[in-house]
C-alpha cells in the first residue's frame, strides 16, 4: 500500500475527530445573537483595518496571523491571501481531488476588462431580495457566498438566486475569523456543513465556490474545499459596506480600488444593508460605462 503523504493524514485523523467530536454535525460557534432583520443566524463580527486596501493581499483585514511577530494591526498573509504556510498563488498549484484548484481566485472566468460581484453573509430576507432587484435592473449576475444557517432559514431566497442565474458560495457555519486557528477538524466542519446546508436550501445546485471569513485561509481549509468542488474565493476590492460608511463612501471606495483587481466585495446580511443597495444602484452602471463586463470568479 502506497504511503499516505502527512497532509493526507492530518486530514484523515482531522475527519475521524470530527466524526467523535461533533457526531458529523459542525457545533456552531454563533457571534453574539442576531437582532438584525435578516433573522436568524450568527451576528456576524468583521474585523476591521485602518490601513489603505493593498489588492490581492488584503483578504484578513486587521487580523493577526498568529505567527511570531506578527501584528492585529495589520495584512502579513500571503500573496494569495492564505496564512502563508502553503503553496504560492499562481496556476501552478495542483488541483484539489475534484479537479478543483486550491489557489485561492482572485480573477474573472472571462478575463479582460471584467468585475466579479459578489455578496457575502446572507441571504437576507429583507435586504437580499433589495440586491436581487438591482442585479435584475442592469442584467448582472452574482455570487452570494451564504451563511449556512442563514441559507437553512431562507431556502425560498437561496432557490430565488439561483434561479435568477446566480452563483452559489460557501461562507462557513458561523463565520468564525479566527478559524484558520482553529483544529482541521473543526474547519473541516465549518466547511462543509455549510456547503451541505446552502446546497439542501438550494434544492441541488451546487455551491461552487468557499470563501473564509475575513480571508482565515489555510492550506487545509482551501484543500477540504477544493476537494468537495468549491474553488477558494477571494476579493481584489474591499467596499466595507459593512460599517455602514455612506453609499457616497462605498461608491468611491469601488472607483479607487478597482485597479487592485476584479472581485469586489458586497453585503447582503449581517446587519441594516440600505447603504449597499443604493451603492450597488450607482457602481453598476458607473462600472458598464467604464466598458467593464460581468463576470462569474474563475473555478
Amino acid at each position: 500500500m502506497a504511503r499516505l503523504t502527512a497532509h493526507t493524514r492530518r486530514i484523515v485523523m482531522a475527519a475521524a475527530t470530527a466524526v467523535v467530536l461533533t457526531g458529523g454535525v459542525a457545533a456552531a460557534v454563533f457571534l453574539g445573537s442576531d437582532t438584525s432583520a435578516d433573522g436568524p443566524g450568527p451576528a456576524l463580527a468583521h474585523s476591521s483595518s485602518t490601513g489603505k486596501s493593498t489588492g490581492k493581499s488584503d483578504d484578513k483585514p486587521g487580523r493577526a496571523s498568529g505567527k511570531p511577530g506578527s501584528s492585529a494591526s495589520g495584512d502579513d498573509s500571503a500573496p494569495d491571501g492564505s496564512d502563508g504556510s502553503g503553496d504560492a498563488t499562481g496556476p501552478a498549484a495542483p488541483p484539489g481531488a475534484a479537479g478543483i484548484s486550491e489557489v485561492i481566485d482572485h480573477e474573472t472566468e472571462s478575463g479582460g476588462k471584467s468585475v466579479s460581484i459578489t455578496i457575502d453573509d446572507g441571504p437576507s430576507p429583507v435586504w437580499t431580495p433589495k440586491i436581487l432587484a438591482v442585479l435584475k435592473q442592469y442584467n448582472v449576475k452574482a455570487t452570494f457566498c451564504m451563511i449556512g444557517p442563514q441559507a437553512k432559514a431562507n431556502p425560498g431566497m437561496v432557490k430565488q438566486i439561483v434561479a435568477a442565474g446566480h452563483r452559489l458560495c460557501d461562507h462557513t457555519v458561523s463565520h468564525d475569523e479566527a478559524m484558520n486557528k482553529k483544529p482541521v477538524a473543526y474547519q473541516s466542519s465549518e466547511v462543509l456543513d455549510a456547503q451541505k446546508m446552502i446546497e439542501d436550501a438550494a434544492g441541488g445546485a451546487k455551491v461552487q465556490y468557499f470563501r473564509a471569513p475575513g480571508g482565515a485561509f489555510t492550506p487545509d481549509n482551501r484543500h477540504i474545499a477544493a476537494g468537495h468542488g468549491m474553488r477558494p474565493l477571494g476579493w481584489n476590492v474591499d467596499t466595507k459596506d459593512w460599517k455602514q460608511p455612506g453609499t457616497a463612501a462605498i461608491v468611491k471606495t469601488v472607483k479607487q480600488e478597482l485597479k487592485n483587481g476584479p472581485i469586489v466585495l458586497f453585503h447582503d446580511g449581517g446587519g441594516e444593508r440600505a447603504q449597499t443597495v443604493a451603492a450597488l444602484k450607482e457602481v453598476l452602471p458607473w462600472l458598464a460605462q467604464q466598458g467593464y463586463t460581468f463576470s462569474f470568479p474563475a473555478i
